[in-house]
């Protein structure tokens, strides 16, 4: 139920401005295909109601299918762009993707040091592009340095796997719990794993294949989702949730409620995604702002797919790329 706006009194003043969306600062890289990095963060951000504040930590050069290279930008920019705007403006949530190299993880978490009552959500992707020499000295700031600020870790179970538990050795992988115990112990106190694989009834096709998506303590599991799983190459996913969530938490939603909201933007947004280029898919944020295709019409001419609210109109579970 929408509340009701309350009625003008003598002690409001009618000219007065309306009050600033949350704002969400947002330190992550520059990426040039639009996909992922601070133009992901940009735009989840701002179709998630709150106002994002991008700080460059790095320039990634990539295209749709694959990341070549990136050149980091130095660490006292970052800190000098991050506290200029700190200084001027309100703040309610921190997002961080990533970061470029391990002197701005340091410069990074010396500024969120100074507002620990904010709300951080860390992102971390795939980096297994980065050279090792590059790769091992980030990861281990991070890992000392981000995740003792961080109220919800989110990444790829895989990806956390390898992060969090690297000498994990038993055949079953590590359960979304097991790995909030391992970021637990560095001080995070939240993790939002993602991609957990998981195999449901068989059908005429074979065995039926869900992907489970985890909010989770060291006390165990929390809240989640589980979508159906297609084949589809999708990049930017990671941060469309990540920036989601830091937003809603900025405007100060319930962690729970929060989680259930961003999983199901992040979802509907790669159902909605489009092929700019020749690589993959990039989530639409925007999906909701565009008009309905006439009907047994594509934007091409072409036949008609069933969209995200066609899906859900038949009773299909909701998909996760």
């Amino acid at each position: 139920m929408t509340p009701e706006p309350h009625p003008a009194t003598e002690l409001e003043d009618p000219n007065a401005e309306p009050p600033a969306p949350a704002c969400v600062m947002c330190f992550n890289a520059s990426d040039a295909s639009g996909a992922a990095g601070l133009a992901g963060d940009i735009a989840t951000v701002a179709a998630m109601g709150a106002h994002a504040l991008p700080v460059v930590t790095s320039i990634v050069m990539r295209d749709t299918a694959d990341v070549f290279d990136q050149h980091a930008i130095d660490a006292d920019a970052v800190a000098e762009q991050a506290r200029t705007v700190l200084e001027d403006v309100t703040l309610a949530g921190w997002k961080v993707g990533f970061l470029g190299n391990a002197d701005v993880v340091s410069a990074v978490a010396e500024i969120l040091s100074d507002y620990s009552e904010i709300p951080l959500v860390s992102y971390l992707p795939n980096l297994s592009w980065l050279d090792e020499d590059q790769q091992q000295p980030y990861l281990d700031a991070f890992r000392e340095l981000i995740l003792p600020a961080t109220e919800v870790l989110v990444g790829n179970h895989k990806t956390l796997q390898d992060f969090l538990l690297p000498e994990w050795d038993s055949e079953r992988p590590p359960s979304a719990r097991e790995l909030a115990v391992a970021a637990g112990e560095h001080g995070t106190r939240y993790v939002l794993v993602t991609g957990v694989m998981l195999t449901g009834k068989l059908s005429t096709q074979g065995p039926e294949q869900y992907i489970d998506n985890v909010l989770a303590s060291p006390q165990g599991a929390i809240t989640g989702e589980k979508f159906e799983r297609f084949d589809a190459a999708f990049v930017g996913a990671g941060d469309t949730l990540a920036a989601a969530l830091a937003a809603l938490l900025a405007a100060g939603s319930e962690l729970q409620a929060a989680v259930g909201e961003a999983l199901s933007f992040m979802d509907q947004s790669l159902d909605a995604g489009f092929r700019p280029g020749m690589g993959s898919i990039v989530p639409d944020r925007f999906f909701w702002a565009l008009p309905p295709a006439e009907e047994g019409e594509a934007d091409d001419g072409g036949p008609a797919e069933p969209g995200p609210d066609d899906a859900k109109s038949h009773g299909a579970p909701r998909r996760v790329h």
